[in-house]
């Protein structure tokens, strides 16, 4: 058993803005639960401004993305608290989808949670407080249809962080 008090992660490539990183999560989070698709297939996230690609069956409508908009900065507003827990991969598992993984992750996975509202495997940086993220602005998207035979298409949204 690897020893959890001195975990070994895998590489990261990457150096987050963590007020978007964790707007990120919790954007995934409000669309898992206003659509049940997937968390983004692909993202981009940029201190100015980031993109994410949801499989959607149809575009969301003005009204939606309004919707989103408002959870979204609903759960910043609410100054939840982000941890970091490391756990088992079996563990892990059964709390978070693993299927972004590596294939050669350890066997020590870092868990982030966003208050209550969203749990997910992640090594990047995040805030430590929703409350450090500023306002969450949607500034455009666009939807490519499902190919023939297939049930989805790809949503990709884009949007910014607006400081309070």
């Amino acid at each position: 058993m690897e020893n959890l008090a001195q975990p070994q992660l895998n590489s990261h490539n990457k150096e987050e803005y963590p007020p978007m990183h964790t707007a990120e999560h919790i954007l995934n989070a409000t669309m898992v639960k206003m659509f049940g698709c997937p968390r983004s297939s692909n993202a981009h996230i940029e201190r100015k401004k980031s993109k994410c690609d949801y499989r959607l069956a149809a575009a969301p409508t003005d009204e939606q993305i309004s919707e989103i908009e408002r959870r979204v900065n609903g759960i910043i507003e609410q100054h939840l608290p982000v941890t970091v827990e490391f756990m088992e991969r079996e563990k892990a598992a059964a709390i978070a989808s693993l299927s972004k993984l590596p294939d050669d992750a350890s066997q020590t996975i870092r868990i982030v949670r966003v208050g209550d509202y969203d749990t997910c495997a992640c090594i990047g940086a995040h805030v430590s407080d929703t409350g450090e993220i500023g306002s969450f602005k949607i500034i455009s998207s666009d939807f490519t249809p499902p190919a023939e035979g297939e049930e989805t298409g790809t949503w990709r949204v884009r949007f910014r962080l607006i400081d309070r």
